[in-house]
């Protein structure tokens, strides 16, 4: 990881945590912070030979949960896996799965549309309506939602990603009117361009409007964030993180 943020060595050992995107990028560095933070960790991914890579190199307080969440049946059976072994579920949520389609409106295939904001609001939405009730239930808990910098600006060629994005945004501050004095708490981290391989199609240091891979933020320093967030005292909530490069 980049510097560390102020957190005890274990902080989170017994705490059960739920990462999606968790094979690759953000997703992969928030799993391993929070894996060595002490958390058991279930990474959830579409690619089970690389989530079970992943679980490998993070050791034993991380387990691979092959799970498509733009699938209410994928999902349905992650929550079973889960919580044969954590009957309450898991204490932290990281939803950060997603996808990230660039073009104009008028080029924009209307399916392509539609996957975009299946995976990046309806997939989330999945996951909240599947753990939110056993948080509830639990009287505790701790939800992140990545958000970008396009779930607040506006650039052209995001009409399908920032439509998302603006939508998880929302998704995230009524779930935080709605959960307000349940003990669980929501926080949105919004990073500027991080260099994951969601830009290896579109290839920045070689197309003109978006920054270069140097001038992006890392996956750790995103990590860094969602770590310093679920560790903060019990009665502290973070509504919103927003990340930029200097």
């Amino acid at each position: 990881m980049s510097d560390p943020v102020a957190a005890p060595a274990l902080a989170l050992h017994g705490v059960c945590a739920v990462v999606t995107g968790a094979s690759r990028g953000i997703g992969r560095a928030v799993a391993g912070a929070l894996a060595a933070a002490g958390a058991q960790t279930f990474l959830l991914a579409r690619s089970a030979a690389a989530l079970s890579r992943v679980a490998l190199e993070l050791g034993g307080g991380a387990v691979a949960v092959p799970c498509d969440v733009t699938r209410a049946e994928d999902v349905e059976r992650a929550l079973q896996h889960i919580r044969e072994r954590h009957a309450e579920g898991p204490a932290i949520l990281v939803n950060n799965a997603g996808i990230f389609p660039l073009g104009a409106i008028e080029h924009t295939d209307p399916l392509r549309f539609e996957e975009t904001l299946k995976a990046n609001l309806l997939a989330p939405f999945r996951l909240l309506h599947a753990f939110v009730p056993l948080m509830r239930a639990a009287g505790r808990g701790h939800v992140i939602t990545i958000g970008s910098v396009a779930d607040r600006s506006i650039y052209a060629g995001n009409g399908a990603y920032s439509a998302s994005k603006f939508g998880a945004r929302a998704l995230h501050e009524v779930l935080r009117e709605e959960l307000r004095g349940s003990g669980i708490r929501a926080t949105l981290v919004s990073p500027s361009a991080t260099d994951t391989p969601l830009w290896d199609p579109i290839d920045p240091d070689h197309t003109p409007g978006v920054p270069p891979r140097a001038a992006m933020l890392r996956p750790d320093d995103v990590a860094d964030a969602v770590l310093w967030a679920v560790t903060r005292p019990r009665h502290v909530n973070l509504d919103e993180i927003r990340l930029s490069r200097v």
